[in-house]
């Protein structure tokens, strides 16, 4: 379908389409169809892994066009099913999930071991799988924040997966083991011929002061990214920075002035161009996550962090509350107008 840009991103339409970043494009590499070719034929990745990379980047609406759509429904574990699949109770089933990802014409669908493992054999021919190895549950009490593994990187090649998916909560006590936990298993997933997706996310306390929130904070988060490519990910899932002075305000680490004064500023696709930097200069792509569902305003708030994602120098967009928790043509509509902002020649890299 076509989207009016314009009016989806109203006063901010300008500012976002039209915006030239501080950190030239020319520094970057960036999405195209020839990204698995260029990027990973030089490193140590095993064959299968390139061809299970070049697999999720020929799939779906944004097939041969350098970006990915992927569908994440893993929520149902830490946010708790009740909280996730209320909203729209057909996605109780999991092969509604899977569906739901293919009929949006995705990427690929990542989920739990029991989703994807219940519905394999019926669909991991025809859409990438992603298996989402470990979760933060919040069932015991008082609740944890760590992540868990559920399942493991042989269970993943025995579907047919494509690719293993996993978080660390970097500044948490417990990221040093979740660190080596997640190293291990994608030295494990690469060599069964698997690619590598990290979700790269921050928690601790004292990244949260009593008027801001940093654990979005662009110099914080793209550090995390950073840490991320070095422990071997193939794709970087970041949320989108919302602020940036974490290092300053919070007053631990090592950071440089010119990290604010020439690499970065207050507009976002300065700040979500500095995670991409901090992804090996873009030569590991980077796909912001699309959030929380807050009704209304959904489709705005996707579209917008599509925008800023691609023109920033991203490969995409992983998106699911804000999908599958409202009437399920509604759900493809929303997909498929983030999936036109990648495929609008229009929407440049910054």
């Amino acid at each position: 379908m076509a989207i009016n840009l314009e009016e989806i991103l109203g006063p901010d339409s300008r500012s976002l389409l039209e915006y030239k970043a501080k950190v030239s494009k020319e520094k970057l590499y960036l999405p195209n169809k020839n990204w698995v070719s260029e990027i990973f034929v030089n490193s140590d990745r095993p064959t299968n892994v390139l061809k299970n990379l070049q697999l999720l980047g020929n799939t779906g609406r944004l097939a041969q066009s350098g970006y990915v759509s992927i569908f994440p429904v893993d929520q149902g574990v830490e946010h708790s099913a009740g909280a996730s699949f209320a909203p729209n109770p057909e996605f109780f089933d999991p092969e509604n999930i899977v569906r739901f990802a293919y009929e949006a014409g995705c990427s690929g669908v990542a989920s739990t071991f029991g989703v994807l493992s219940l519905t394999a054999r019926k669909w991991a021919h025809k859409i990438p799988y992603v298996l989402k190895l470990n979760h933060n549950e919040f069932l015991s009490y008082p609740n944890k924040y760590d992540q868990t593994m559920f399942a493991s990187v042989k269970q993943a090649q025995n579907m047919g997966a494509v690719a293993v998916g996993a978080t660390v909560y970097f500044g948490s006590p417990e990221s040093a083991r979740q660190l080596t936990e997640v190293s291990q298993a994608f030295e494990a997933a690469h060599s069964l011929g698997m690619a590598t997706i990290l979700w790269c996310y921050l928690r601790n306390p004292a990244f949260k002061t009593d008027s801001v929130d940093y654990h979005n904070a662009s110099d914080l988060s793209s550090q995390a990214c950073h840490l991320g490519v070095t422990i071997g990910a193939d794709i970087i899932k970041q949320k989108l920075p919302t602020n940036n002075g974490g290092y300053k305000t919070i007053k631990f680490g090592k950071t440089h002035d010119k990290v604010y004064s020439e690499l970065s500023s207050d507009h976002p696709i300065d700040l979500t161009r500095y995670q991409v930097l901090n992804c090996y200069s873009g030569r590991i792509g980077l796909i912001n996550s699309g959030g929380e569902s807050k009704g209304a305003s959904d489709l705005a708030d996707a579209v917008k962090t599509a925008v800023i994602n691609k023109r920033a120098g991203g490969m995409g967009l992983i998106l699911g509350r804000k999908a599958f928790q409202r009437p399920w043509k509604e759900g493809l509509a929303l997909v498929n107008a983030i999936q036109d902002v990648y495929l609008d020649p229009k929407v440049s890299i910054a």
